[in-house]
């Protein structure tokens, strides 16, 4: 991601299951129906209820049903959120998985580890707590206008009745904030005062280069003058007078009376907030998919970062005569040369990257998106408090390609030995090849395409960084040190998150933990340490994902011996979606007792 999820929904609220409606005219029907049809019910039932419930989302994925509304940020609509799960938790119970293909088995299985995860991860009341450059009302309402359906004047007036929704959305998240502030529920300080800046830069714009306007910045083809003349009369009038108002009335409340609450970098963690370590177990099990504990996932990550330290000595005296630690880090951080001089070359190094990964493919993958994926920079407000890349998936029905956004902010920060690895991560092998082939399964159901599971999304990628040094994918010693220097920073994420969430660390020792076992930057440490503050577990992830990919091919590998196709392997991990761990690895048991010969 972003975010997923970012990423899943970088710009726009998780889905959750929606509030609970009527049972009567399930439970005859479910009687005489098969499991299967039970099942498929069910789904379609759950996910045109999630679409409206998330209108943002949908119109994302092209589903045009509900252009016009925004999601319900009011208290009582999160609550009616958390309540539904059972019901859908009771359906889900009543089908029998030994009645079941195996394909619908992982889609049973699938759905009720997604189902029991957002029950108890219904303890951290996130919607009263979180804020931050990745996770607020502007990030997530700014890009509006790009994803609406202007083809017509009919979806320029839903945009105009959307925008109206605004002012409602952002008191509604208002008053979740507020009810997080009585209980004592507050975001960190750093976040918060990042994001205010965020948006005192937004809000110093003059209303005629506000984003929200941009539809009406080039004509509008099949429209007529007249139309496209009051449309923009109207886009203009909703931006003055409920838009713009509703964040200067966000900003205010965040600056005047969450930021004087929030938690000082000495309480970064989610233990000093009620409730804390039953909503960290929650966020380990959400984001790993594993029943792991915050110790376990601590020592795997200084164990995995001893390994990889011993990687970097050895690559540091091959390349430069250097095999001290501390000095390989130093050069890798002050060598100018290893750092991009402009922003421009920042995107074409992204772009070169990509094209090159795409036409390895063949050898190692037997099956291949079809949609495209294009380099986009990330947006200008966003990208001094954004991370450094992210991706997001193309709409399925083929108008827009997958992303994969790069941030070129002060390019002289930006290490050129990392971008390789980076846009592998991001683009090809990684989250384009994963999340667009899931979108592309037309057998799968919609929950399949599109729900993800974080320790599968994020370990694919951080596996493929690997996998292309075994692509001969790299372009030098150099870049394969930016590999090393990736999965450093994703085997210290675990000590860090840890070490926050269940071991109280504070702010600064958290990116001195940084500092001292990762070449990183200094300001990307800053940001991915804001990060892990404000979104507990989510870096989690990445390494615990990884390993369990590893686990899974070294298993296959020793059991089928000879008979192992790498090829065939990639294809059984990408077909299946991105489902929890132990769903994907007992469908690649299944795939292994089909293999010829055993």
């Amino acid at each position: 991601m972003p975010m997923f999820l970012c990423l899943l929904l970088a710009c726009s609220p998780k889905p959750t299951p929606p509030s609970k409606p009527s049972m009567s005219s399930h439970v005859t029907t479910q009687q005489t129906e098969s499991d299967s049809e039970a099942l498929q019910a069910l789904l379609k039932d759950h996910w045109d209820s999630t679409m409206k419930r998330w209108p943002v989302w949908a119109t994302r994925l092209g589903d045009h049903r509900y252009d016009d509304e925004l999601p319900d940020t009011s208290p009582e609509a999160w609550q009616a959120t958390r309540e539904g799960i059972s019901f859908w938790q009771d359906r889900a119970g009543a089908i029998a998985p030994s009645r079941l293909s195996e394909t619908d088995r992982i889609t049973l299985a699938f759905f009720q580890s997604f189902l029991n995860d957002a029950e108890q991860k219904g303890v951290c009341m996130d919607e009263q707590w979180q804020v931050s450059p990745r996770d607020n009302a502007y990030g997530s309402l700014a890009t509006l206008g790009d994803i609406a359906d202007l083809t017509t004047p009919q979806g320029g007036r839903k945009l105009v009745r959307r925008y109206q929704a605004i002012g409602a959305y952002i008191d509604g998240s208002i008053a979740n904030l507020k009810l997080g502030l009585k209980a004592g529920r507050t975001p960190n300080a750093e976040s918060l005062r990042r994001t205010i800046e965020m948006l005192d830069g937004e809000l110093a714009k003059p209303d005629d280069s506000w984003r929200f306007l941009d539809p009406i910045r080039e004509p509008l083809a099949g429209w007529t003058d007249t139309e496209q003349a009051q449309f923009r009369t109207d886009l203009v009038a909703v931006n003055r007078d409920v838009i713009r108002p509703a964040f200067e009335r966000y900003r205010m409340f965040l600056n005047n009376k969450l930021l004087p609450h929030s938690r000082p970098a000495e309480k970064a963690g989610i233990l000093h907030l009620p409730n804390g370590q039953a909503c960290y177990e929650a966020a380990i099990l959400h984001h790993t998919t594993l029943n792991k504990t915050a110790d376990e996932l601590h020592q795997m990550g200084l164990d995995a970062l001893n390994s990889i330290h011993t990687e970097f000595e050895m690559l540091g005296d091959q390349l430069w005569g250097i095999s001290d630690l501390e000095a390989i880090f130093k050069r890798l951080r002050t060598d100018e040369s290893l750092f991009f001089m402009d922003s421009d070359a920042v995107v074409e190094k992204a772009e070169s990257s990509l094209r090159r990964a795409e036409s390895a493919m063949d050898k190692y993958f037997g099956i291949t998106p079809k949609a495209p994926c294009v380099v986009t920079p990330i947006p200008d407000y966003e990208a001094p408090y954004s991370t450094i890349a992210y991706y997001r998936p193309p709409k399925p029905d083929g108008s827009v390609p997958g992303q994969y956004f790069i941030n070129r902010y002060k390019p002289e920060t930006r290490p050129i030995h990392e971008a390789e690895v980076l846009a592998f991560h991001e683009s090809v092998p990684g989250h384009h090849l994963q999340l667009s082939i899931a979108q592309e399964q037309g057998d799968l159901p919609e929950f399949r395409k599109h729900f993800r599971a974080t320790a599968y999304t994020e370990g694919w990628a951080l596996y493929t960084e690997r996998l292309a040094d075994e692509m001969g994918l790299y372009s030098s010693d150099l870049d394969r040190m930016g590999m090393l220097s990736f999965d450093a920073w994703r085997a210290a994420r675990l000590v860090v998150d840890t070490g926050l969430h269940a071991y109280g660390w504070n702010r600064a020792k958290a990116i001195d933990f940084m500092l001292k076992n990762t070449p990183l930057a200094p300001n990307n440490i800053a940001n991915e340490v804001d990060r892990y503050v404000s979104w507990p577990g989510q870096a989690l992830a990445y390494k615990t994902g990884q390993i369990e990919m590893l686990r899974f091919r070294r298993y296959a590998e020793q059991i089928l011996g000879d008979a192992f196709d790498l090829k065939s392997w990639h294809d059984a991990v990408l077909r299946v979606g991105a489902v929890p761990l132990p769903v994907l690895e007992a469908h690649l048991s299944h795939w292994i007792e089909a293999q010829p010969d055993q």
